[in-house]
């Protein structure tokens, strides 16, 4: 299944944090930044959900398997799973190599920008995944704890990300679109006649 995200709000804090800037307010270049991203900037989300069960010290999450201690901490009480990839597509990486020779400052917004904004199609994914299916757990990602990044593998096999939304994995595991994010959310309490 995909969803796609036209102009999400983006959260000023967001960017300032990952600009590492200690302004309070964004600044003119920022704002501008903003105001002139290309039409063709759209989030895009691609999902599925599956069934998990613990099997002592494996958690089979239906398109993989783990034995991430962290992960399966995150996942007590769920019996299913949302697994998503997101983007926030190819024009922040095309922005950022655009402005990094000849305007640094602009090309780091872009990045802020473009980490806020697929932060951003994350967050009202999740927030529809809630509505929709029932109370949720924080989402999780390869990478984060124990959870081996070359989980990536299954997650791209499973959801056909190149396919369906445009993203690329390297060998180093590193997606393309670089404004990409892969997460698994646990479904925790299930509205009647969603499954």
């Amino acid at each position: 299944m995909i969803k796609t995200y036209i102009s999400p709000a983006l959260n000023e804090k967001e960017i300032l944090r990952y600009a590492r800037s200690s302004e309070n307010a964004l600044p003119a270049e920022a704002i501008n930044a903003i105001n002139i991203l290309p039409e063709t900037t759209v989030g895009r989300v691609v999902f599925d959900i599956f069934e998990i069960e613990n099997r002592g010290d494996i958690l089979d999450l239906g398109f993989a398997k783990t034995t991430s201690k962290n992960l399966k901490k995150n996942l007590e009480g769920c019996n299913k799973i949302v697994l998503f990839a997101a983007t926030a597509g190819i024009e922040f990486d095309r922005l950022i190599k655009k402005y990094e020779r000849v305007s640094p400052s602009k090309a780091l917004w872009y990045q802020s920008i473009g980490s806020a904004y697929v932060e951003s199609v994350c967050d009202i994914f999740c927030e529809e995944i809630t509505r929709e299916y029932g109370k949720t757990k924080p989402r999780f990602s390869p990478g984060y704890g124990d959870l081996p990044i070359e989980m990536q593998r299954d997650i791209f096999s499973a959801l056909g990300c190149e396919k369906n939304i445009g993203i690329t994995l390297n060998d180093s595991f590193f997606m393309t679109p670089s404004k990409s994010v892969t997460a698994i959310i646990g479904i925790c309490e299930q509205q009647k006649g969603k499954f």
